[in-house]
């Protein structure tokens, strides 16, 4: 009988999600190395005890066949004590029997106690261990020929006249039911054992050979595992043991840059990356990942983690499926429940325990367990969409569930066009993301791979009712990003936003019949409608007559289906760089390093200019004839400069923190500067006003809203073009006559509970100065100016400073940094 009900306090936070039995040792449960350890010994019938969390152990071990034993529940509703949960299981017990707990490790011999039951004709027998401090145990002490004398329940250092203890471990005959009372609590420690001696009835005590370890708090269930390592417990570790104290999991991936520094277990499809190293005693749970030059020693992670870049854990125990980012560190004793979320450059301190489902922000140093308080979960939506670690923090479950939190804000039956990158995970989180628009009834018409541009063009026909593109994350290849879009080809907005959510966190959504099921079609001509559309948006005679020579860069995206027949209708002269879709491309693409490259083919061919699209399509990065590469705001002022005289419109729309030389540039022709939130939505929507013409992110995102009004690199080329052609200019002469701007910008960290407290005493100290509220708050100080900015997903504020000369705005930057951090304190 195997003793499975209990809750295991000490060991919270573990335990708050899973019985103490089926908590991991070596990567295996508990009490799968106490079944295991009974077949050993001959003994396949397990009655097993269950309470606390009962399904948990019965979903996992079922009949007990996949095991090679027999194995029937007893549920406890309410606490029967040890002997009372025996009795509980009368029934089952009609022979004698060993009684033993599922939450210890131990290789004891079973069959040498049941021996000694035998040769002793006991009624009872008590397998006695040895431990150096006994004071938490019941010590017994016995006879010369093993009887039992007498028992103390945790007794004091004076009263310690033996060092062996009860391990829970006892053969019983059936006869003991007699002493147990029906119907209540009854303790074999403090009731039955005692009753056999004043009954003077054969109880013994057998002194067994092995190991025992009671893991009843987080120091043991440490200790149990460097026991495991060191080899001092027989017990099956799962894998493939290469060295002493090293086993390598199924599927395992340890890359030949890592180091593995001393004894360890990967578990299986674990993967440790270059520059990782694992220290002494690292056990590492099945697919757990450790990402480049993580630092891990004395640590025990659960199955599913992900630990990030340059992490450190020292003497940790990490939960199921928490997530701890780039540079995180976790000190000596430190406990994660399952699924936190540690944030970039976190400290965990010294002995705190994180409960499951917690918040550490980015930053954040943290030296009090944190057991109720919680920031949330993290907003759903970022900047551009919902992003995360591919098959980490975006799972395909998770895309589902999103697509159809998404598909029930719609109405039943409408179309919503898909697409993605070229990447595996693109493919992947797409199909989930279909799947789950269909099982709300929204049918889809999927592109395929097609760039951001191509999607949010095809979305605005009438028939359709929104978009979904998923990708890469520039920057991050390990990260995908969810893009949806509304009717118009823009990003949702907040209240559509807020809605998803709330749906996707109440888990509310429209699930059809299954001949509502939504359909999946295939666009023909999707990309002939683009280009022609994007050819009637420009003045094609001029471009033609020009002749020009490009060098352009498709950066391994989907544009590279569109733009070669578009330059080519308009008789330019193009050499094509990665022409092609190609994850590894995508995975490794650098902007200004393919725009290097660009240039220096750009200055040996004599091209006019040459230019970089990344590869969502989205963004572009401009070389001039002599093979400059222009920084965002010499494109920025360059594109203003030629787009003023030629403006459907009065008015350009730029962020907030643009510098002010646009208004100057702008003045010249007459155009005014619309000044907008710095948010990419914000952007658009100002785009979507009929007296914009014209509008620019200042990170190479420029917006034609004649054609769509949203960023697109392959439009916004092409209309380069035509300006160049019309003004009969080179792009460097346009670039030299531009003024040049001295905007510096910096962050500081800003706990979330600050921020408001950091805007509302900038606004009261520059009472007295010009102030704009458009986004943040910007002072001015006489020509020179500052905003300061809270980051919408970290804990940081963004300062923006301009003046007269790098140094005057860099002196302006640090001001307000100071007045921060003092803030912040």
């Amino acid at each position: 009988m195997i003793m499975a009900g209990g809750e295991g306090t000490r060991l919270r936070p573990l335990t708050l999600n899973v019985p103490k039995p089926m908590l991991p040792v070596a990567n295996r449960p508990m009490m799968e190395h106490i079944v295991t350890l009974l077949r050993t010994h001959g003994i396949d019938e397990i009655v097993v005890t269950v309470a606390y969390l009962a399904n948990n152990i019965r979903n996992y071990f079922g009949d007990g066949s996949e095991f090679g034993v027999r194995m029937v529940y007893a549920t406890e509703d309410t606490p029967l004590g040890t002997a009372g949960s025996v009795r509980n299981a009368m029934a089952e017990l009609d022979e004698r029997f060993i009684v033993i707990s599922g939450d210890v490790l131990t290789d004891i011999d079973l069959t040498g106690i049941v021996n000694f039951h035998e040769e002793h004709d006991a009624l009872a027998t008590i397998g006695l261990v040895s431990v150096a401090d006994p004071l938490e145990f019941g010590i017994v002490i016995t006879h010369d020929d093993g009887s039992i004398e007498r028992f103390l329940e945790k007794p004091t250092w004076g009263q310690v006249f033996s060092d062996t203890i009860n391990s829970g471990i006892f053969v019983l005959e059936p006869r003991i039911f007699d002493f147990i009372a029906p119907d209540g609590p009854v303790d074999f420690s403090s009731e039955v054992f005692p009753a056999l001696l004043e009954a003077e009835e054969p109880l013994f005590g057998a002194v067994a050979s092995g190991y025992w370890e009671d893991v009843g708090t987080i120091e043991a269930y440490v200790r149990a595992h460097q026991d495991v390592l060191d080899g001092r417990v027989q017990v099956d570790v799962p894998g493939f043991q290469l060295s002493h104290g090293v086993w390598l999991g199924e599927g395992a991936e340890v890359h030949p840059d890592a180091v593995v520094a001393g004894t360890a277990i990967i578990g299986d499809y674990g993967r440790v990356e270059a520059g990782a190293r694992l220290g002494n005693y690292t056990v590492l749970g099945s697919n757990v990942r450790v990402r480049a030059d993580a630092d891990l020693e004395r640590v025990v992670i659960h199955d599913n983690a992900y630990v990030g870049e340059s992490a450190q854990l020292r003497g940790t125990v990490v939960g199921r499926a928490t997530d701890i980012r780039r540079g995180a560190r976790c000190e000596e004793g430190v406990v994660l429940g399952d699924q936190c979320f540690i944030g970039e450059n976190a400290v965990v301190g010294a002995g705190v325990k994180v409960y499951p489902f917690k918040t550490v922000e980015t930053g954040a140093v943290v030296n009090s367990s944190i057991v109720w308080e919680s920031r949330g979960a993290r907003s759903l939506f970022g900047r551009d969409g919902v992003a995360g670690l591919a098959n980490v923090d975006i799972t395909p479950e998770v895309a589902a569930r999103v697509a159809m939190a998404y598909a029930t804000t719609l109405k039943k039956n409408a179309t919503i066009i898909t697409s993605r990158d070229s990447s595996r995970s693109g493919r992947m989180l797409k199909r989930a993301m279909m799947a789950g628009l269909n099982a709300s009834g929204a049918n889809v018409l999927d592109l395929e791979i097609a760039s951001v541009p191509v999607t949010r063009f095809l979305v605005r026909q009438p028939r359709y009712a929104g978009g979904v593109s998923v990708r890469l994350v520039q920057g991050d290849p390990q990260s995908v990003i969810m893009r949806f879009f509304d009717s118009d080809g823009l990003d949702l907005n907040e209240a559509v936003q807020r809605k998803v959510e709330r749906l996707l966190n109440r888990e509310d959504f429209r699930r059809v019949l299954a001949a509502e099921i939504g359909e999946i079609d295939y666009p023909a001509r999707a990309l002939e409608q683009y280009t022609s559309a994007l050819e009637d948006t420009v003045d094609v005679q001029p471009v033609r007559a020009a002749g020009f020579k490009l060098v352009v860069d498709y950066g391994f995206g989907s544009t590279s289906f569109v733009m070669p027949n578009v330059l080519a209708k308009l008789n330019a002269e193009v050499l094509g760089v990665n022409p092609y879709a190609s994850t590894g491309g995508i995975m490794a693409f650098d902007r200004w390093h393919q725009a290097e490259g660009v240039a220096s083919v750009v200055r040996a061919s004599g091209a006019h200019l040459g230019a970089v699209l990344d590869p969502d399509g989205e963004h572009l990065t401009l070389i001039d004839d002599e093979g400059h590469v222009l920084t965002d705001d010499e494109s920025l002022f360059a594109m203003v400069s030629l787009v003023g005289g030629h403006l459907l419109g009065d008015q350009i729309a730029v962020p907030i923190s643009t510098s002010r030389v646009i208004e100057q540039l702008a003045g010249e022709n007459g155009v005014k500067i619309r000044y907008t939130k710095t948010s990419t939505a914000a952007l658009m929507d100002a785009a979507c006003d009929p007296g914009v013409g014209f509008a620019a992110s200042g990170d190479g995102g420029f917006i034609l809203p004649g054609f769509l009004p949203a960023f697109d690199a392959a439009a916004s080329l092409v209309k380069l073009l035509e300006l160049l052609a019309k003004e009969d200019a080179l792009l460097s002469s346009v670039v030299a006559k531009a003024p040049r701007a001295h905007v510096v910008h910096d962050t500081v960290v800003t706990p979330w509970d600050r921020k408001g407290l950091v805007m509302r005493t900038l606004v009261e100290q520059t009472k007295d100065r010009q102030v704009d509220l458009v986004d943040g708050v910007k002072v001015w100080h006489d020509t020179a100016w500052i905003l300061a900015l809270p980051d919408a997903e970290e804990p940081l504020t963004h300062l923006w400073a301009e003046a007269d000369s790098d140094a005057e705005a860099r002196r302006l930057i640090q001001e307000y940094a100071r007045r921060i951090r003092q803030l912040v304190r």
